[in-house]
């Protein structure tokens, strides 16, 4: 049986197939342009097409779909909150999708659930029932899974910790994103080493050399592994604001385990004791020692298995006749 999982991220697009048991059979990932809208919808329903297409030439036909999205996903209408991709305030995915999935299932979820989903799939917290996926990429996001039941709340916005906020002062700014994940995603991290080096006119370090359009988090992190200064107090900065979250999230949840994945992680792991440091001094003094702090074993195809995970469930119900 062929699962097929959708992973829908602000800036790429993972495709995979999936056997039953979780093997991972065929992944591509693409990236996104900016045009959002309509565009961006033909553009996955294509991409859908061709994946459909090579699970028949194996012989193997997909059978269900899953789909994680950078956002909200309204089952009630099919449609999407993406708040990432221009124009996607109310998106129907659903409708696009069911275009070209042969009459399968599809179902799609928010992204901070398929993280959890995937993670316990085939990732580091196997038959782990308390747990947090604390996701660091183009956006930041929070996947809960307490008792076992991953945690959505009235709205699906459960888990949107990018607007977490641990400074009293209001930019408009945060309007979009949060306080959280305006400065410690990965576009966050670039927002704050331009606001650094707007503070900062005589450092001459290489963060100035490259043009505002070439900085990444890359580059920023290759900077800092050179010791340069600015590079390393912004990364820093970065760090307290991640160790803070872990905290705030182990105080609330009381969680055996935080996973951070996302593509900052990646380069970011190598301060895996440092964010642990920050989680320890900010956190409750009962559970914050006990809780496990890890990197993804999924690394950033976590949303990917998470989406094959969903696209299983779907046909679980009729599997067992019910």
């Amino acid at each position: 049986m062929s699962l097929l999982g959708i992973d829908l991220g602000g800036t790429k697009l993972t495709l995979a197939l999936f056997t039953e048991s979780g093997e991972l059979v065929h992944k591509e990932t693409v990236l996104l342009d900016k045009t959002g809208g309509e565009a961006t919808g033909r553009f996955i329903r294509e991409k859908t097409n061709n994946m459909m297409k090579i699970a028949r030439e194996k012989a193997d036909p997909v059978q269900s779909i899953g789909v994680s999205v950078p956002g909200i996903s309204r089952k009630q209408s099919g449609t999407v909150w993406a708040p990432n991709i221009p124009g996607w305030q109310d998106y129907p995915l659903l409708e696009e999708l069911r275009l070209v999935s042969d009459g399968v299932p599809v179902q799609i979820e928010g992204d901070r659930s398929c993280y959890v989903l995937g993670e316990r799939w085939q990732g580091k917290a196997r038959n782990c029932d308390h747990f947090i996926f604390l996701a660091i990429g183009t956006g930041i996001g929070a996947g809960i899974m307490i008792n076992g039941q991953v945690l959505d709340g009235v709205n699906g916005s459960a888990g949107s910790i990018g607007w977490m906020t641990m400074h009293p002062s209001w930019m408009e700014e945060y309007g979009k994103h949060g306080f959280f994940e305006c400065w410690a995603s990965g576009e966050g991290m670039i927002r704050l080493t331009k606001s650094k080096l707007n503070d900062h006119p005589g450092y001459k370090g290489p963060l100035r050399e490259k043009e505002a359009s070439a900085l990444t988090t890359r580059v920023l992190f290759e900077a800092a592994e050179q010791e340069d200064s600015l590079a390393k107090d912004i990364i820093q900065t970065c760090i307290s604001l991640w160790g803070m979250a872990i905290a705030n999230l182990v105080s609330l949840f009381d969680p055996a385990m935080i996973v951070l994945g996302g593509g900052v992680f990646g380069p970011a792991a190598r301060y895996l004791p440092d964010i642990q440091q920050q989680a320890l001094k900010w956190g409750q003094p009962q559970s914050m020692p006990k809780t496990e702090i890890t990197l993804s074993a999924l690394g950033s195809d976590a949303g990917v298995y998470g989406a094959g995970f969903l696209a299983l469930s779907s046909l679980q119900p009729k599997q067992s006749g019910n």
